[in-house]
């Protein structure tokens, strides 16, 4: 089942989707700018393979849930994010306030 719904961040939305694959979920917290995700996300990919897409994302671990993505630390993110002042452990939140 995939769900798609509206997220409310402090007042601006973003767009969340929850991909139920079997074992595992696929969560993602997006606007017209960039992005952040569940582990599944491969920023080595983005940063070496697809580099010249400027592709502004970020990964957490250990997600199981949307909210859980907001709140959990970004442990890796694309070379582009820098961009937007977004670094390694900051929140979910954080980052996609910097995107706003």
């Amino acid at each position: 089942m995939i769900t798609i719904n509206p997220l409310d961040v402090e007042g601006i939305i973003f767009t969340a989707i929850r991909v139920e694959l079997p074992k595992t979920n696929l969560l993602i917290i997006a606007n017209e700018i960039g992005y952040i995700m569940c582990a599944a996300l491969d920023v080595n990919v983005l940063n070496e393979r697809l580099k010249e897409r400027k592709v502004i994302a970020g990964r957490a671990s250990g997600v199981r849930t949307i909210d859980d993505l907001l709140h959990a630390p970004l442990e890796m993110i694309t070379d582009a994010s820098k961009e937007y002042d977004w670094r390694v452990g900051m929140t979910g939140k954080e980052a996609l306030l910097k995107i706003a």
